[in-house]
């Protein structure tokens, strides 16, 4: 019998680093009674952080998935349902493992430290759910922390995310005094029993001192509710009494056609509110059915769109969203939108075009695994026996193959050398490297056959450290690791024209190849299907040049701005005009016109004034106030852009762009200049022009 779907819930749960994800994850864990003793990420216990290397750190690497039942409000005899549940990191070098979590998941809960509010990675995390239109919760955890302020957290919603917080709770107390929540639905406060770990909770009156406060927010709660639903809209203005089911219908709906964001709090820690936040989940976030169907492409015709239900009775249809290597094979794991997979069955890669079989399908828990003999529409599973899926791939019923969109990952902006210690690792080494390359997108490596070196690539120090790490202790592969690089680009600053002819002449058959091409700077738009940042356009009029060379011609110029002009670095940025040439009956070939593309690119930039760009980082200090000083002044020695300073009680909160090149070893000065009381977080912001003195030093450095 299939399952109703409208019981599912497939959510993530997205922060800032340190906002207290994990620790909401284990306790949801606890409550729906997948596991029985609760794990502590401080302790190195948590579930969900299941590697060695989280374990150690206390931060979340990987996005872990789990599936557990939820009887509403906790009770025996509530509706059962069951949640699908993602913990992401927080930590900016792994927003890869975000952002393919939320292009799978149909709502998210956002948590925000009760002081802090929205953070740096709280933004990063947000835009990333938007842009995969996931409805979302917001839950302020961390409710016992000093300084921590409910209002404060719900006003940084509004301003810094431009979201439209509606508290359905609000706290009883703040830090020491946290004791509880008050329900603005039900009109009633809840408390929880530390000593039992939060399992014994119940109702209690409203505390008299916070009736009035908790009248004012539950007007505002209608209020808002009304907006998502005309009837509810007309009787509100018409002052006609709103039954409560009414107000909840009007906030599911607004949730999950993100027009609102539900905000709920606790303390995940101390084991309050972690109930009425599953509660909410079931309530507000929609489930596979709630969603708009899937819309895909034909695979032989592109222009063709295809159409899929959440509907078992549909044809198969599925993405892989993440790879886990493992000694039985790779695990990939799989979101089933629509039809049924079964154990064993033939389907196909569509993004690839290749066959496979799913020959074993797991219910993930963390690093654990039940086999299962089928997955329906609306699961989310591991399947092994993938030899060709990589991540953002559809897999699809032969019979009805269907493209679905595909992920889109940052480009790395860091690099190091890593080199094998002995010839054994040295096979090893290209093994592992390409297991690694295909669990993580945003990791490349080549190699760089004038150094003899390996060259990895990645999203920042903390993402090659946490590779390199991988590579020695998990592969076994003993390599010595260089120190980390910047990702330079190169790009153009005026117009200049070229041409490229290829001729050669030596017995036999020749090569004749000629182009002119016209080059000049461009800035791909913001929303621009392509985002190409090298576009390539063909104005040859009158045939000067054959139809069927002219992809040559683009394949030799995209080849030859894949290694610039100044310092070997790829360029961009760039729009290339073909409008002339000439060929050659007998001698032109496709060979020929390459290689005219690639000397008309390489003469083209360096008269169209060459620059070197470096990767701008978007920085976020949060430093104790008597420290501010020593530390802004540090921050602008490293060429950063200081853009905004805001104090939060004892604390400053520093916003700049820097260049990365400046930031290496950062972690350590700051330590140092705040005796280990301050932290920050960075992520990759756009590339900027390098100053001439510094463009000098980048390149006397290469050779």
């Amino acid at each position: 019998m299939a399952h109703d779907l409208t019981r599912y819930r497939n959510i993530g749960i997205a922060a800032h680093i340190d906002a207290g994800k994990t620790t909401v994850s284990e306790r949801v864990l606890f409550y729906t009674g997948k596991t029985h003793k609760i794990g502590e990420v401080h302790e190195g216990t948590a579930v969900m952080d299941h590697l060695e290397e989280e374990q150690q750190r206390g931060i979340t690497i990987t996005a872990a998935a789990t599936t557990c039942p939820w009887r509403l409000s906790g009770r025996e005899d509530g509706d059962e349902y069951i949640i699908n549940l993602i913990d992401t990191p927080g930590h900016v070098d792994f927003t890869v493992e975000v952002e393919r979590s939320l292009r799978v998941l149909d709502g998210a809960v956002a948590v925000f430290d009760g002081r802090e509010g929205v953070e740096a990675q709280s933004e990063t995390v947000w835009r990333q759910a938007t842009k995969y239109h996931v409805p979302r919760l917001c839950f302020v955890n961390k409710m016992d922390k000093v300084g921590a302020d409910f209002e404060f957290c719900v006003k940084t919603i509004h301003d810094r995310l431009g979201a439209n917080p509606v508290p359905i709770q609000i706290p009883i107390g703040a830090a020491e005094n946290f004791a509880g929540v008050i329900d603005l639905l039900e009109m009633k406060g809840y408390q929880w029993d530390e000593e039992s770990k939060g399992r014994t909770w119940g109702e209690i009156p409203i505390p008299a001192e916070f009736k009035a406060k908790a009248d004012q927010a539950r007007a505002y709660m209608i209020e808002k509710a009304s907006e998502c639903d005309d009837q509810l809209m007309e009787k509100y203005l018409s002052d006609q009494p709103i039954s409560n089911d009414e107000i909840k219908a009007a906030l599911r709906k607004g949730t999950c056609a993100i027009k609102i964001n539900p905000v709920l709090c606790g303390s995940a820690l101390k084991y309050k509110g972690i109930q009425l936040l599953l509660n909410a989940v079931v309530y507000y976030l929609p489930s596979p059915m709630d969603k708009p169907p899937m819309v895909g492409h034909d695979v032989r015709e592109k222009t063709k769109e295809l159409i899929r239900r959440a509907d078992i009775n549909e044809p198969f249809c599925g993405i892989v969203f993440k790879i886990v290597s493992d000694q039985h094979g790779d695990l990939s794991y799989v979101r089933v939108y629509s039809g049924k997979l079964e154990s064993g069955a033939r389907i196909i890669n569509s993004t690839r075009d290749k066959k496979e079989i799913a020959s074993r399908i797991w219910e993930m828990h963390a690093a654990d695994r039940i086999q299962r003999e089928f997955a329906e529409a609306g699961d989310i599973v591991g399947v092994v026996g993938f030899k060709y899926g990589l991540t953002g791939d559809t897999i699809c019923d032969p019979d009805h193959p269907i493209l679905l969109e595909k992920m889109e990952f940052p480009e790395p902006v860091i690099s190091m050398s890593i080199e094998p210690k002995s010839a054994n690792d040295k096979n090893k080494l290209g093994e592992a490297l390409t297991t690694l390359r295909r669990e993580d997108p945003t990791f490349r490596s080549n190699f760089d056959a004038e150094t003899g070196q390996t060259i990895i690539h990645g999203m920042g120090e903390l993402h090659l450290e946490i590779i390199a790490n991988k590579l020695k202790r998990d592969m076994k592969v003993d390599v010595t690791v260089g120190k980390p690089k910047v990702a330079y680009k190169e790009t153009i600053t005026k117009a200049a024209e070229a041409q490229g002819k290829h001729v050669k002449q030596s017995g036999g058959r020749g090569q004749y190849g000629d182009c002119w091409i016209k080059l000049e700077p461009y800035v791909p738009v913001e929303g621009d299907d392509s985002e190409d940042s090298l576009l390539f356009k063909n104005d040859i009029k009158g045939g000067s040049i054959p139809r069927e060379y002219i992809p040559s011609v683009e394949y030799g110029v995209r080849q030859a701005a894949k290694s610039g002009v100044l310092g070997g670095f790829p360029m961009l940025n760039m729009k290339v005009a073909l409008f002339d040439g000439s060929y050659h009956d007998v001698d032109s070939s496709q060979i020929a016109f390459e290689q005219a593309g690639i000397l008309a690119m390489q003469s083209a930039c360096k008269k169209a004034g060459p620059v070197l760009l470096e990767p701008i980082m978007k920085l976020q200090v949060t430093t104790p106030i008597e420290f501010a000083g020593p530390v802004q002044g540090d921050i602008s020695s490293r060429r950063a852009m200081i853009e905004n300073t805001e104090n939060r009680g004892n604390t400053q909160v520093i916003d700049a762009t820097v260049p990365l090149a400046n930031m290496f070893g950062y972690s350590t000065i700051l330590r140092s200049l705040t005796q280990g009381r301050a932290n920050y977080t960075m992520e990759p912001h756009s590339y900027a022009q390098v100053p001439n003195h510094v463009k000098d030093e980048v390149l006397a450095s290469l050779k």
